[in-house]
């Protein structure tokens, strides 16, 4: 695998921060920006190679969480530890026991006529361990640092807390720029190991583009044997980092792990979730919210020109997706080394999950297309469906959603190796977008297949298509 590869948009934004605080054209030049994304999504990678290619002064305060004067304390010894003029006399001031103490010390450290950085990592961690942290940076940040050419980089994982540190009510409302990291993008994932379009894909759905996964993809792997080598491998990331992710984002709540693992296991209708959980209804309707709130699980209505309440319910992260399907039930034989086995469950079951698994991820990429590729007037990318599942259309191009007025096109996926887009699948896609509420007859019909199409009368749009929709 090749080193630091994508980011550009976000190292981008990066740097227009950085010009701004540098350019001594206004009267408070500090400026924050608060970055949040997954964990594992390399958020804390990124500043790293920012800070480490801008050259400035800079302090770097990853929170350990669970102790406030542990964290009051690792965070002088960090400035102390910095490149930051005089960072060593950090030392000669008392311990701070507050954070309103622990910023004094590093206010008075910043240079006052050049710029610097200063990275506050974890802040969830901080928030949680005190109540009075959140004004102590309102304080420091209006009184010193909007003064100093210093820009003041928060990043947390924790997502619902992170947008909550930037809304109404909350001391450092309006104070900071919300700044998202998601995870590499598919078009990053074939360039990084050197992988097909479709076969980048494939390695997007496993990994979900989290690059702590994709550093222990080598470089031309296929999937199958780096499936067999990381199934085999008990500290491999694609094993430990499902469940740490699941430790961090419910510490406490087992019942909104038990829904997300029901949905993992392919539950997508509030019935089948209820069933396959075992929790009651007022616990689900709470774990649900609880869990699209968190940017975990999500809910969506069909898409045509008549209202509907079949909400149906998914993984957002590919690779939870992946993890909850497969790893997580298989770690009994994991433990037992009898990874093999696992993998040969993912063979077998490979091509009915990877369809469904797929849908989002090309959904994603045409909405992403619609402007270049698709009907004008395509703003929303979803599916339809009935409780009955009769009928169930992959893909409906509309002009708005949930409800929209006017459908722009229907489609189907086939993501096959061996079988292209063929009559069969157009004369079932017709009779499809005959059922369909606000499609007609001559509403445009479009298939995304992965081996091609000898249909006539179908767009057909290719991998290599649906990856140019993260060309820079």
């Amino acid at each position: 695998m090749n080193g630091f590869i994508g980011r550009d948009a976000e190292l981008g934004v990066l740097r227009d921060k950085l010009r701004v605080v540098s350019s001594g054209e206004h009267d408070r030049p500090g400026r924050a920006l608060l970055i949040r994304g997954r964990r594992r999504v390399g958020k804390s990678r990124l500043v790293e190679q920012f800070v480490d290619g801008a050259g400035l002064p800079y302090v770097y305060f990853t929170a350990v969480g669970g102790n406030r004067n542990g964290d009051l304390a690792g965070f002088v010894d960090e400035i102390a530890a910095s490149n930051l003029p005089d960072a060593a006399i950090a030392l000669d001031f008392a311990a701070p026991d507050t954070w309103d103490a622990a910023f004094r010390v590093l206010a008075s450290l910043l240079p006052q006529d050049s710029p610097s950085v200063v990275v506050l990592d974890e802040v969830p961690y901080l928030v949680r361990e005190d109540d009075a942290f959140e004004g102590a940076l309102q304080k420091v940040f209006d009184r010193t640092l909007s003064k100093l050419p210093v820009l003041l980089i928060l990043i947390g994982s924790d997502i619902a807390m992170m947008e909550g540190l930037n809304t109404h009510g909350r001391p450092f409302y309006q104070r900071g720029v919300d700044m998202i990291v998601p995870p590499l993008t598919p078009r990053d994932v074939a360039a990084m190991l050197d992988l097909s379009a479709a076969d980048a894909f494939d390695a997007y759905l496993v990994t979900g583009g989290l690059p702590l996964l994709l550093t222990e993809w080598e470089s031309g792997m296929s999937l199958w044997d780096y499936l067999a080598r990381s199934l085999q491998s008990p500290t491999s990331a694609l094993l430990v980092s499902g469940e740490r992710t699941l430790a961090a984002e419910f510490p406490s709540e087992t019942q909104a792990r038990a829904v997300l693992s029901a949905i993992g296991h392919g539950e997508r209708t509030y019935s089948l979730i209820a069933r396959e959980s075992n929790v009651g209804p007022n616990v689900l309707s709470r774990s649900l919210q609880l869990l699209v709130q968190r940017r975990m699980v999500v809910a969506q209505t069909p898409l045509s020109t008549k209202p509907s309440k079949e909400t149906r319910y998914w993984i957002d992260d590919p690779y939870l997706r992946f993890w909850l399907s497969f790893v997580q039930p298989g770690f009994p034989q994991i433990e037992r080394g009898r990874g093999d086995r696992v993998l040969q469950t993912v063979r077998d079951r490979w091509t009915t999950w990877r369809g469904r698994a797929v849908e989002p991820v090309i959904r994603d990429a045409l909405w992403r297309l619609a402007g270049d590729e698709l009907v004008p007037g395509t703003n929303v990318v979803g599916g339809y469906w009935t409780r009955t599942n009769d009928p169930e259309i992959d893909l409906v191009g509309a002009d708005r959603g949930p409800v929209a007025k006017r459908v722009t096109f229907v489609g189907s996926i086939k993501w096959l190796e061996s079988r292209p887009f063929d009559h069969r699948d157009a004369s079932r896609l017709v009779v499809h977008r005959s059922q369909l509420p606000g499609a007609t007859d001559g509403t445009p019909l479009l298939a995304v297949s992965r081996s091609g199409s000898t249909a006539d009368g179908v767009a057909v749009v290719s991998p290599e298509k649906l990856l140019a929709a993260w060309d820079s």
